[in-house]
């Protein structure tokens, strides 16, 4: 159950380093807290799919690049202690993989806006870097959709870690 000494301040800043979008953030607080892990899960999915694109792009601009651990470090310290272990696949990456994930990330975010998202937990750096080449091709509506989906299944390993101080 709920533990009362829990600041509210750090409940925010814990759901909203599991998904970048304020409405999604807002609607959690508002529901706050939750009855029974099922509960946390569903109302968290539910309200990630009632959003629209801007802000999913909104929750996407809290993510820093695959494979760049340079961005890790400095932009995105709020949220690093989740990234760092979801992206652990490229840390022994080769530099050869490094800026093959790096170039497709800049033709990935020039084609369709916005960075590569893929829920990057238990993949190797060849596996990202596969995933990314075969997202590429993809029509910019079905990508925008693919994109949601992997935020969607970030946010529920990040939600894993901190549900009971949800509950």
């Amino acid at each position: 159950m709920s533990d009362k000494n829990i600041n509210p301040v750090n409940i925010s800043a814990e759901l909203a380093a599991c998904c970048g979008s304020e409405k999604w953030l807002k609607e959690m607080l508002r529901l706050y807290p939750f009855k029974t892990e099922e509960k946390l899960f569903e109302e968290a999915e539910r309200i990630w799919f009632s959003l629209n694109e801007s802000d999913w792009l909104e929750a996407f601009r809290h993510h820093p690049k695959i494979g760049d651990i340079n961005s890790l470090k400095e932009k995105y310290s709020s949220s690093i202690h989740h990234a760092e272990k979801e992206q652990s696949g490229v840390k022994n990456a080769s530099e050869k993989i490094l800026q093959e994930l790096s170039r497709f990330n800049t033709e990935y975010e020039k084609k369709f806006g916005y960075i590569f998202i893929v829920c990057a937990t238990g993949k190797s750096s060849d596996e990202m870097l596969e995933v990314i080449k075969s997202r590429i091709g993809n029509k910019p509506e079905n990508e925008i959709l693919t994109a949601m989906i992997e935020q969607n299944k970030i946010t529920k390993i990040r939600l894993n870690k901190i549900k009971d101080k949800l509950l």
